[in-house]
């Protein structure tokens, strides 16, 4: 499966997908059928005569062959909107044109009437697909994307590779292995089975999030994000990597000219760009939503699309609910929160957002970009919910392998060769939360055990909703608001929650307090917090010894690596005194660093936010990313650790599969060497 070195490739030609006539008469028999189920259950729809069904599949083709690239090749501002909106006007405009043209044929009374009728002919057209197993039949919009690329300006076909980076959010390789061996994961696993990948984990920092994350791969430096969402008690400014502000000054930080996707790359449902030229569903970029984006033009070139879409958007609505309402009658625990708008987030990270990503990715291999990263969150985000390898879990990710076997079968079509590497940022370890086990959160704990001062505890808001809710915002023109809460320089204490770490910062001061300080002002809050059951270390800043982690029973005293009573961080592994070092020396890390328990026998700690599956500090697999590569993409030596040295790895795979031969103009291969 894996693309041959350089030097093998000459005068690399993309094909052409082919279309096969057997499976355009089933797919003309396909909608045919849609168009009859419609007729009966649409009021306002009604078909004349047993022919007619075939003659209006007949003109909905033709329409939607004609009119969605035409919509789609506008300029439309607010681009993910407005596309869809006229995308859908288009499917209902096909049916009218149909009762237009044969008005003895088919009936249609009114524009909704017409709506609807292809909502329906979307969503029976899928279930006779499925049953009939055309459903991953990509010729057509492989011919459509290709025609779109060549129209607006694709580079000209090159032996030199591209790569493609896959990013699953959240997913562990001991749960990538159990899915690869029980069937959710049959693309991936068949890679190493037969196509010579190999798997490889890798060491996130702390915090084992994506916004440390992708800052370290994509940009190669995530000095100074402690957590999720920090405080820079000098300016009283919380600091999110949810918020499209602040995730481009952290960008803006951190870039440094070395980003992996410099030089002609496409960041497709990032947090960061890492210096991309080509963004769609870019946190940090979320101004691109706001123009004629044209990362979105070949999704809505292929009217069948959106139907689709929100067709399968209902669907997830549905399984969610079933799912939640299946739990609960069997009081499986630990359950997290699945009500309020939840639903609808899941159904926007399972469907839409990623199937916006996979075309965007598609899209690149016909433009011929060099590389692409692409982050696809939608099992991250069902696991917070549904639990680490539950059923719905599962099939999230099933259908995520799914999306990569597209793409495998894409890069013959493509405007060069590809190499497909995929990769998470962290795992995730599961567990009840703390006010589960509690009925109290830290926040509350913090406050009771102040001399004086209130609490303002703030959790919740992860990088789901951070691509959903702010794409959403910025694609409809809504400017972004002011959260009240970005500004806590009036606050007196602020508790934040971050996966199973918390931050505790006490605002007297635009500084950090030191242990003596914070044992001066307020003595029963460090007792309170180490002696807790559901707590397994704290870090503080001594005076004294400098950086400490205190434990219920001993203490770790980390500049000079000696021990008092019990290591509350011998559970943890043999990294974590090295990880809470490095945070230690940020500018912007807590009075209070708070790490929850690890029971290593029953694998599992407890999040300090509403999230039964976690991530962000230490303790379980979600300190186990994995990366799934082609076995000639070398190694280095020793273990990878940070996402520094990923950000590296994966550069150096990119410069050597890209070096140019300025003589001979020809790629000059990859040396099967340890990466420079």
């Amino acid at each position: 499966m894996s693309a041959p070195a350089g030097g093998e490739r000459s005068g690399w030609q993309p094909s052409r997908p082919k279309l096969r006539p057997a499976r355009l008469a089933v797919s003309w028999l396909v909608t045919t059928a849609a168009v009859y189920a419609a007729a009966a259950i649409v009021p306002g729809v009604s078909l004349v005569g047993v022919g007619g069904a075939f003659l209006v599949a007949a003109v909905i083709a033709a329409v939607n062959a004609i009119l969605p690239p035409l919509v789609a090749a506008l300029r439309l501002p607010f681009a993910l909107i407005s596309g869809f909106l006229a995308i859908l006007v288009v499917d209902a405009v096909a049916l009218r044109v149909a009762h237009e043209a044969l008005p003895d044929v088919i009936g249609v009374d009114a524009f909704g009437s017409a709506l609807l009728a292809a909502l329906v002919i979307a969503a029976v057209s899928l279930v006779l697909q499925v049953a009939a197993g055309t459903n991953d039949d990509d010729e057509y919009a492989l011919r459509v994307i290709q025609r779109v690329a060549r129209r607006q300006g694709a580079a000209a076909p090159t032996d030199v590779p591209g790569i493609i980076f896959l990013e699953i959010d959240g997913l562990a390789l001991p749960v990538l292995r159990h899915a690869m061996r029980d069937g959710s994961a049959p693309t991936m696993a068949r890679w190493v089975a037969e196509d010579g990948y190999r798997m490889a984990e890798w060491e996130p920092d702390l915090s084992s999030q994506t916004g440390a994350s992708q800052a370290g791969i994509l940009l190669g430096s995530n000095e100074d994000i402690p957590a999720f969402r920090w405080v820079e008690k000098e300016t009283g400014r919380l600091i999110a990597c949810s918020a499209p502000d602040d995730c481009a000054e952290i960008e803006r930080r951190h870039a440094s000219g070395v980003g992996l996707l410099k030089d002609g790359g496409a960041s497709r449902g990032n947090l960061l760009s890492g210096e991309a030229d080509e963004v769609i569903l870019t946190v940090s970029r979320m101004d691109a939503e706001r123009g004629a984006n044209p990362g979105y033009r070949a999704f809505f070139a292929n009217g069948f699309n959106v139907t689709r879409a929100l067709v399968l958007f209902a669907w997830e609505v549905l399984l969610e609910w079933t799912a939640a309402i299946r739990a609960a009658r069997r009081d499986v625990r630990p359950r997290g929160h699945r009500g309020g708008i939840y639903p609808l987030l899941r159904a926007t990270m399972c469907v839409l957002v990623r199937d916006l990503i996979t075309y965007g990715v598609l899209t690149d291999m016909m433009f011929g970009r060099p590389a692409v990263y692409a982050t696809f969150s939608s099992y991250d985000e069902v696991a917070h919910h549904s639990g680490l390898e539950r059923a719905d879990t599962m099939e999230a990710l099933r259908k995520l392998d799914q999306q990569f076997g597209r793409i495998e079968r894409a890069r013959q079509f493509a405007r060069r060769p590809y190499e497909i590497v995929v990769l998470s940022d962290h795992g995730q370890t599961q567990g009840a939360t703390f006010k589960q086990r509690n009925g109290y959160g830290l926040d509350d704990l913090v406050e009771r055990s102040l001399s004086g001062g209130r609490v303002a505890g703030i959790a919740g808001g992860d990088e789901q909703r951070a691509m959903a809710g702010h794409a959403v915002e910025e694609a409809t023109g809504r400017a972004a608001s002011k959260r009240p809460k970005n500004d806590v320089s009036d606050r007196q204490v602020v508790v934040l929650g971050s996966g199973n770490l918390g931050l505790v910062y006490l605002m007297e001061q635009p500084r950090r307090l030191t242990l003596e300080e914070l044992s001066q002002r307020h003595p029963k809050l460090i007792p309170a917090l180490r002696e807790h059951p559901h707590v397994g270390w704290l870090l503080v800043r001594s005076a004294e010894h400098g950086p400490v982690a205190l434990g219920a029973d001993g203490a770790h005293y980390l500049a000079d690596s000696r021990v008092e009573g019990d290591d509350p961080l011998a559970c943890f592994g043999p990294g974590a005194a090295r990880h809470l070092v490095r945070t230690d020396g940020f500018a912007h890390a807590p009075d209070v660093l708070v790490g929850s328990f690890y029971d290593p026998e029953l694998d599992e700690g407890c999040a300090f936010e509403e999230l039964i599956c976690f991530h962000g500090g230490l303790g379980g697999p979600q300190t186990r990313p994995f990366i799934l590569h082609p076995e000639h993409l070398p190694l280095p030596a020793g273990p990878i650790v940070g996402a520094a040295a990923v950000h590296e790895l994966l550069s150096s795979w990119r410069r050597a599969l890209q070096r140019v031969d300025e003589a001979a103009g020809t790629s000059a291969g990859l040396a099967a060497t340890t990466p420079d």
